[in-house]
Parts: C-alpha cells; sequence; structure tokens
C-alpha cells in the first residue's frame, strides 16, 4: 500500500522548487545587458532625420525581437554628439571601453561616423551607419566590422541626377556643405552628370548649419545652370530650398535638386514651395502594405513617420539581433559573418545582402514631390517615379576602393 506523504515533505519540495526556481532567475539576470550604442544627433540641423526617432527605432526592435538574447537583456544607450568628430570618436571609445557596448549604430552625420568609425575598427567592434552619407564609408574607411546600410552619396547621385540629365536639365551648380558628405556627394554627382552627357558650370561651399544662404544662391543664380544641386542636408537643405523660393529662383526657370532629402525635409518646407522637385529615398513610409504597418506603429511613439535613417535602424538592429542568436556569441567575427550571408527581408528591404565592402545593397526609389492638390494631407508628399535595383543604385564593387575587394 503507497503511503501519502506528509504534509512537510510536500512544503519540502516545493520549497526546493521554488529556490530552484530563484536560483535560474537569478543566474539569467546575473548576465550583464547586451548594449547597443546608439550615436546621434540629437539637438543639431539633423535632430529630425536621426535623433530621438532613431533611439525609438532601435528600442522598437529589440522589442519586437523579445527584450533580449543569449539570455541577455537588451539595452539601447543613445548619446548626442551634437556634430562635432572628436566628440564623437570619445563617445565611441567611452561606449566600447567603458560602458560594454558590443556594437554602435547610424552614427547620424559622415564627419561623425568617420570618426567613430576608427574607434570601433581599432577594437574590432560591429558599426552599423544609417544616417551618414559619404561613400567613403564602404571604400577608403570600410573595415571588416562596418556596415553602410541605408544610402550613401553614389546612390543619391546616381538615382537623382542621371534621371535630370534625361529630362533634359544636363547643366548643374552645386551647393555643398563643407565637410566630408557635402564634398562626396558633389563629386558623385558631377561624376554621374558628366558621364550622361551634361556639364557643371561650377560650385560653392557653405558652412555647415548656415541660415544665410543668399550669398551662395545669388553666385548659382548667376551661373544660368537648369539646376541648382544641393549637396547638403537637413536644415541646410531646408534653408537653400525656402530661400531659393523666396529669391524667384525656381520662377526664373532654374531648378532646385535637393540630393538628399527625407520626408521631415519636405515636411517643414511645405509643398506649395517643395512640389515637383525629384529626390532619391530608401524608404517612404507609405510604399506598401509593410511600410504602412511599421510607420503605424513608429508614428504612435514619434508622432510623425519614420524617416528612411530611422527605419534602416529597425531593419539593422533587428538583422544583428538575429545574427547574435544565430552565432549563439556576440563575437564580431562570428556575428559579422552570418550577416553577411543572411538575406535581409522585412519591411526597408528585400533581398537586400551586404557586401564585402560592408555596403548593404538594396533598392532605391524615385520620388517626385506631390503639389498640395495632389496630397490627401500631412505627409502624404511623394509619388513613386522609379524603383532601382540595388545593382544599378550602388558603386559596383569593381570600382570599389576598399582594401578589403578582391579585384
Amino acid at each position: 500500500m503507497l503511503r501519502r506523504p506528509s504534509f512537510a515533505t510536500v512544503a519540502s519540495i516545493a520549497l526546493a522548487s521554488v529556490l530552484c526556481l530563484s536560483a535560474g532567475t537569478a543566474g539569467a539576470q546575473d548576465k550583464p545587458p547586451l548594449k547597443l550604442g546608439a550615436i546621434l544627433d540629437m539637438s543639431g540641423l539633423y535632430a529630425d532625420i536621426t535623433g530621438v526617432g532613431s533611439e525609438a527605432a532601435a528600442k522598437m526592435a529589440a522589442e519586437d525581437f523579445g527584450g533580449q538574447v543569449l539570455g541577455r537583456r537588451i539595452e539601447i544607450i543613445a548619446a548626442d554628439h551634437l556634430n562635432k568628430a572628436d566628440l564623437s570618436a570619445n563617445i565611441a571609445r567611452d561606449m566600447l571601453d567603458n560602458q560594454g557596448v558590443e556594437a554602435i549604430v547610424d552614427v547620424a552625420a559622415s564627419a561623425t561616423a568617420l570618426a567613430a568609425s576608427e574607434i570601433a575598427k581599432a577594437r574590432n567592434k560591429i558599426i552599423i551607419f544609417n544616417g551618414p552619407g559619404s561613400i567613403r564609408l564602404s571604400n577608403e574607411a570600410c573595415g571588416p566590422y562596418t556596415v553602410h546600410y541605408v544610402f550613401d552619396t553614389f546612390a543619391q547621385a546616381n538615382v537623382t541626377g542621371l534621371a535630370a540629365v534625361k529630362q533634359g536639365l544636363d547643366t548643374w551648380f552645386f551647393l555643398s556643405a563643407d565637410y566630408a558628405f557635402g564634398a562626396d556627394l558633389e563629386k558623385d554627382t558631377s561624376n554621374v552628370v558628366v558621364k550622361s552627357g551634361g556639364k557643371v558650370l561650377g560650385s560653392v561651399k557653405h558652412p555647415l548649419n548656415t541660415s544665410d544662404f543668399s550669398s551662395f544662391l545669388l553666385q548659382a543664380q548667376s551661373s544660368k545652370a537648369k539646376v541648382i544641386g544641393l549637396a547638403n542636408a537637413g536644415g541646410d537643405t531646408i534653408n537653400a530650398i525656402k530661400q531659393a523660393a523666396e529669391f524667384g529662383i525656381t520662377r526664373g526657370g532654374q531648378k532646385v535638386s535637393p540630393l538628399l532629402a527625407f520626408i521631415t525635409d519636405i515636411d517643414s518646407v511645405g509643398l506649395p514651395t517643395s512640389q515637383g522637385l525629384l529626390l532619391a529615398e530608401a524608404f517612404y513610409w507609405d510604399l506598401n502594405d509593410d511600410t504602412r504597418a511599421f510607420s503605424k506603429r513608429f508614428m504612435e511613439r514619434v508622432k510623425r513617420p519614420p524617416t528612411s535613417a530611422q527605419a534602416g535602424v529597425y531593419s539593422s538592429v533587428l538583422h544583428y539581433l538575429k545574427a547574435v542568436k544565430e552565432a549563439g556569441t556576440t563575437d564580431a567575427a562570428a556575428v559579422m559573418k552570418i550577416m553577411k550571408a543572411t538575406p535581409i527581408n522585412d519591411m526597408f528591404a528585400k533581398n537586400g545582402r551586404i557586401r564585402e565592402d560592408g555596403r548593404m545593397v538594396h533598392d532605391m526609389y524615385l520620388f517626385e514631390v506631390k503639389s498640395p492638390a495632389e496630397s490627401r494631407g500631412r505627409w502624404d508628399d511623394y509619388k513613386l517615379l522609379a524603383t532601382v535595383p540595388g545593382d544599378q543604385a550602388f558603386q559596383s564593387l569593381s570600382e570599389s576602393r576598399c582594401p578589403l575587394v578582391k579585384k
């Protein structure tokens, strides 16, 4: 006959189970969090493009992944580089050396990205660029653990410049921001214009974050160029477009072409002033069902749709976390091997891939800004003119100047 266990025995077993469960939970909590660092422009002219939106996108990716990986809680650390290259380098150094950050994302501008990249490369850590555009990041400044994810100056020039010249807009004058990104964007667009049979009539450089474009616009106006190419971004692009309209430049027959513009820029300028502009983008919130679903959730947090840079942050963080899980480690070499071997299929890219030079190749889009009459409401700003396959939009490996590319 079986004897029923006494109350004391049952209590002992239950207590032991609770203690074991508590020990297991404590063990998981004892693991350090997996920290990802986002170096952003939180307060300057690129704040709307990256800023709190990029931080929110990274946190959304961590949450959608489940909040932890390899038994470690995922933590997003954000810092403001104030658009200073030396500060960006110091932040990257502190994140990687003192805060235990495993990888860095965004970095928001080209000069700051180039500075942070050197710090990450010296420590064999993964760094993913979402906001910066300089082609140097996947050329001379490439590294085994660097990824240029969203756009670059070559693709922006190739998609926008080629389309403009094909429409007969074949003489150009450039207003370029006086730093790495502006120089690269002007150079890459000039090459496209000339190769397509157009001419570059001149250029002028302006200080970063300037408020007065009058002297620069007068030079562009006097050049009689059909197109004034704006090789700048953020607040500089917004101010240049607004002041060109005030000067009557577009009414005089010249066309202003922002070589890098985001949905937030167009919203700031307004459709009456920006209608008809041609621009290249890597992402648009209203492109398809997937982009709309993600953007709806993003807007609930940030109160405006994501820029391409912010959408790229979400996609790249999710891609990184999936690779960490599959690799079973945060070791940069193991994780990067999987990131490069795994196609990217999400709301940002279809069949995207990271090449040996770190360039993430994906489709780019040519849009025209709608007129007020065509728009159904705020943020309904673009109509799609063309989808450019990634292998046509981005620089080919045969032209790459990345030391990692085998010729």
